[in-house]
């Protein structure tokens, strides 16, 4: 990806150096880094006992109960490395799965079978964990207006393929990083010297620069949101490790001025027990960062 527009920081020996618009990889980007991670200077093992033109056909077996992800990804893939690979899909994102059953069956070179198989394989096995994990707690609230989010608690580089097994899974995206909302955290507003001043500030700073994103200020006590009421001029307002009794008075509170967001120590014990305040979001990092992969595993299919 070419850097232009970039910024330069100095961090430790190395100098860093990010293009200002700089987001995310790409797919193919990822794919291709990913591949070149993994193969380096070349899969010997494929190369010294299989012959280069061999066809081969290879199934994707489930071998856990939950939720699939991830099999777009796969397909992107094998297709990067061979664009005629065939597919024959039996499950598709989204699906619920159960032990036994065959997710799909690619046709290919078996060149291209073996150096995508351990790439698709991390890809599916992550991104359907986390799909599983976020239906758990998307459906412990589908009784409930209240919408539950992801996080910024993400594998580097692998962020938007995590947050897309959590839409998949039945929940939402909260931003995507730090250049896509504004979020005053508790740093943010220590450093700045105070909720008020952070506010004020940031609102000049978008108005000046021309940035119409939304703001999201965090609080620590009800008096911070009484602080954030007086001053106005945000969209968010995140309880921050409140009590669920805690949540329903700010809730309360804000009386729908703004909208409202419950985060920390928020489990799939107690998540119903937020979500029954009346809050509009409620933001579980555990949903990706404690999520375990789905077992799933590629095998040939011989004649």
């Amino acid at each position: 990806m070419p850097l232009t527009n970039h910024y330069f920081c100095r961090c430790g020996w190395y100098l860093l150096a990010l293009p200002y618009n700089f987001q995310v990889l790409d797919r193919t980007a990822f794919i291709a880094a990913a591949l070149l991670e993994d193969i380096g200077s070349g899969d010997h093992s494929t190369l010294a006992s299989i012959d280069k033109e061999a066809q081969g056909k290879a199934v994707l077996k489930i071998k856990e109960d939950g939720i699939l992800a991830g099999v777009q990804l796969a397909c992107d893939i094998f297709h990067y490395l061979e664009p005629e690979a065939h597919f024959t899909l039996y499950k598709n994102d989204g699906d619920r799965v159960a032990n036994g059953e065959t997710a799909f069956e690619v046709s290919a070179r078996v060149h291209t079978i073996l150096m995508a198989e351990r790439l698709a394989l991390n890809c599916m096995q992550r991104m359907s964990g986390i799909a599983t994990l976020t239906s758990r707690y998307a459906d412990r609230i589908k009784a409930y207006n209240t919408r539950i989010l992801d996080t910024r608690k993400t594998t580097p580089l692998f962020r938007s393929f995590e947050k897309e097994a959590v839409r998949i899974g039945g929940g939402y995206n909260h931003r995507m990083g730090l250049y896509d909302m504004v979020m005053l955290k508790d740093n943010h507003i220590d450093f700045c010297g105070g909720i008020e001043k952070a506010i004020e500030k940031t609102r000049a700073y978008l108005a000046a620069n021309n940035r119409p994103l939304a703001i999201e200020v965090e609080t620590r006590s009800l008096a911070d949101v009484q602080r954030i009421l007086a001053v106005g001029g945000v969209h968010r307002i995140m309880l921050d490790n409140y009590k669920p009794l805690e949540v329903e008075e700010a809730v309360k509170l804000v009386a729908g001025r703004y909208e409202t967001e419950a985060s920390g120590g928020i489990n799939l014990e107690n998540i119903e027990d937020y979500a029954r305040t009346g809050v509009d979001f409620i933001s579980v990092g555990a949903m990706i960062h404690h999520a375990v992969s789905l077992d799933l595993s590629l095998k040939a299919q011989l004649a």
